[in-house]
This record gives structure tokens, sequence and C-alpha cells, in this order.
């Protein structure tokens, strides 16, 4: 099918380019920006007068809770959640039931993602069987199945001799590691941040240290063994500075952090709303504060949802006892864009974090709107205010702080290797 968009602001950090223009889509690829190209006739013509056409968005991590969890979500709910958003990639974590340390299960999820035909679902393999940090997992089988990174989760490394030897695989073979540091000793069972608000409200907490010291240790085997490596999720601001200087150092590591942990902070538990809920948790002013220069001095190379749907039942109980994690695809463009409206950053920038410097950690040839790429495309409005709810939400789960709130920034159409596949 041949596409024009008409009108609309075209962004794509990749390119320098910033500029209303029109844009030609034909056999699913990007044919040409500006003028048609000689006999191209629209077979459907889109008006992006007045909104932005920028590369479809990629979340470095997203849940979809299948196999295992279907009463949480399903690939079909949350992909359909995720191109509401504008994401046309999402990255999931092998944490399902079957845990992905086999090319089965990785079969699995890439069957069921065809079926939906929605977002592309790019699965993380399990770096050690099971998650149970001892034995590697078949790496290179999961990689030729579709994995594009390996992770052990949040799940304990217990020994670095056995990470060593995993990290030595992967880097022999160029494999891309991301880590979720966490050290469940430090972490005993908290809930929250450990702070002054954490003792007042009677939880128990989680220090900063149940992040950098992992940070720390997985950054002396990075550099040990030349592995290409990400930090996701991160939430401590020296955790941040730490990989920063690692990458003055030369070392082949990235990071990135949810969306949540530069909008919110521990304070905002005071309710003791289930909803605020996360892990990592959310951290102190001055945590947010230093994430959000990191951000402003490419020390941050992404922004994600880290999206977790849950059933209503794993966030009705008293705080602690609840189940973490917050819904985040149909929110994470507007909520970006909250730091453009707080005069932040541009939206170029913001469309960089969320597509482009995605795209390039993973390797992928998509975050751009260079003519030749496939034509994942994110349109949006950067001006209409809307708010999502339980009723219009596209995902299973409800459990999003920011439900009824007015959001500023919203997508009209999501376009796949050049299909339609959202469209307000």
């Amino acid at each position: 099918m041949n596409i024009q968009i008409k009108g609309g602001r075209v962004i794509d950090p990749a390119q320098s380019l910033d500029k209303v223009s029109d844009l030609y889509i034909s056999q699913g690829k990007i044919i040409a920006l500006g003028d048609a190209p000689e006999g191209f006739e629209a077979d459907q013509t889109i008006d992006a007068s007045g909104k932005v056409v920028s590369p479809g968005l990629i979340d470095l991590c997203g849940h979809l809770r299948e196999p295992g969890y279907t009463h949480k979500g399903n690939i079909a709910s949350e992909t359909e959640a995720a191109v509401a958003g504008g994401i046309t990639s999402v990255v999931t974590p092998p944490t399902t039931k079957p845990i992905v340390d086999n090319p089965a299960v990785v079969e699995l999820i890439k069957d069921r993602a065809e079926r939906a035909n929605l977002a592309k679902v790019l699965p993380m393999g399990a770096l050690t069987k099971g998650l149970q940090g001892e034995q590697l997992a078949p790496l290179h089988a999961l990689a030729s199945s579709g994995c594009v990174a390996f992770t052990n989760g949040r799940h304990a490394n217990a020994s670095s001799l056995a990470l060593t030897r995993c990290l030595e695989y992967a880097a022999t073979h160029d494999l891309l590691v991301i880590f979720q540091p966490q050290d469940e000793s430090l972490t005993n069972k908290g809930c929250m941040h450990d702070d002054t608000t954490c003792t007042r409200l009677g939880l128990n907490g989680i220090p900063e240290s149940a992040e950098t010291i992992e940070v720390s240790r997985n950054l002396l085997l990075v550099e040990q063994t030349g592995v290409r490596a990400h930090f996701g999720q991160l939430s401590a601001e020296r955790s941040v500075r730490m990989v920063m200087d690692a990458r003055e150092r030369g070392l082949p590591v990235t990071a990135d952090v949810a969306i949540q942990h530069f909008l919110l902070t521990d304070e905002n538990v005071n309710g003791f709303d289930s909803n605020f809920h996360l892990i990592p948790p959310l951290r102190s002013q001055l945590d947010r504060a230093g994430l959000r220069q990191a951000l402003l001095a490419e020390g941050i190379q992404a922004i994600c949802s880290d999206h977790q749907p849950h059933d209503r039942a794993a966030k009705e109980a008293p705080f602690a006892s609840t189940e973490p994690g917050i819904i985040g695809f149909e929110t994470l463009l507007p909520l970006s864009l909250l730091l453009v409206n707080q005069g932040l950053m541009e939206i170029s920038q913001i469309i960089d974090k969320l597509a482009t410097q995605p795209a390039k950690i993973l390797g992928l040839e998509s975050g751009s709107l260079e003519v030749g790429r496939a034509a994942d495309i994110c349109i949006f409005d950067p001006e209409e205010k809307w708010s999502l709810t339980a009723e219009t939400t596209r995902s299973e789960g409800s459990n999003t702080p920011f439900m009824n709130f007015e959001l500023k920034g919203r997508v009209s159409h999501t376009l796949i290797d050049g299909q339609l596949v959202y469209q307000l």
C-alpha cells in the first residue's frame, strides 16, 4: 500500500531533521521525504497538520505477562496498549512462566506476537538457566531464535565467578547483556526508598546501596570481560554517575531510566497508594534531580516505561503486601513530554531517548525515518489534552498513579512496516 503522510512536523534525531514535510511510504518502507517520487499515487493519505511525525517508539522494558501470567495481561492486550502509545517495538523480559531460557519459549512468544499483529515483540533471553544465577543458558541458540539481549533480571547472581563466565561467553559472541541491578540481601523485602518518609510510614526501606553495589560489581566485570552492557531501570543518581564515569573510560555501557523516576519521589507514597509501589522504588528528591541532570548530560541514553500490568487483587492489600509495578505503554509519551512542558528538554530530545537511542542500544535498523528504512512511525499531537481511564486503557491492568491524570500529548496514528495498526 502507498501512503502519504501530509503536512506534519517530521522529527528524526538520527538525521538531525526537524521540519514540516510530507512523507511517502510504499511496500512497508519509507521511500521519500518532501517531494513525491515520480509516479507515486497514494492509496491512503494521512493529514498530519499540526502534529509531529516521528520514528516509532522503542520501549526497552515492557512486561507482556504471556506465557504464564495471563490473568494479568497477554501479548494481544498489551501490544494493543503499546501501539495506542505510539510504541512500535517492545523489549520484553524473560520473567515469564516458563522462563525464556530455551528456544521453544521464544518461538511461542514470537508466534503469539505474529498472531496479534500489532507491536513488534523483541524477547530478552535468560542469562542463566531458570534465572538461578548458576548455569549459563543456551545464549547462542536463544539469539538464533530471536532474543535481542540477555538478562538475569532482578534475580541474584550470587556467584561472581558464574556471572563472569556468562559475560565472557556473551562478549565472545558480541551479545548484549542487560543488568537490572539489585542486591537481594540489602533489599530485604523492603517496599520503598529507605529515608525519612519510609521511617515515618513504618515501612521497610530499600537503601540506594541495594542498587549501587550491584552496579559497581557489574561495571568491574564489564571492564574485565569487555561485554556490551546496558543498565536498565536505574533509580539512584549515584548509579547513573558510575555508569557515566565508565563510559568516559571507554566501557561499552549504556543506561535507561523509567519515566516515573523522573517525575515522582518517595514522598508520593504518603497516602499508602499501592500504585506507587515500584521496584526499584521511587527515590528521594535529590535522586530525581540527579537523574534529570544526567538525562540532560547524555548520561542516560533512553527512557522506558517498565510496563507491568497487574490484576486488581495484586494491588488490593496493605502497601507492603502488594505487587510492585505500574502500567505505562499508553502514558510513556505524554509523561515524557512533561519534561518538555517543564522546559527541561526539546521534543526532538525526547524522541531521541524514546526511539533513536533505544534502536542504537539494541543494534536495530529502526528508530529513524531515513529513506529505505521500515515505516515504523508514530504520529502525535503534542498539544492535545486527554486522560487515561480504567474504561479506556487497552491494557488488562489499570494499575497506575496517572489514571485520570490530565496528560498533554496524544498519539493519533501508529504505523508498523507501513501498516496502520492504530488510529485514534
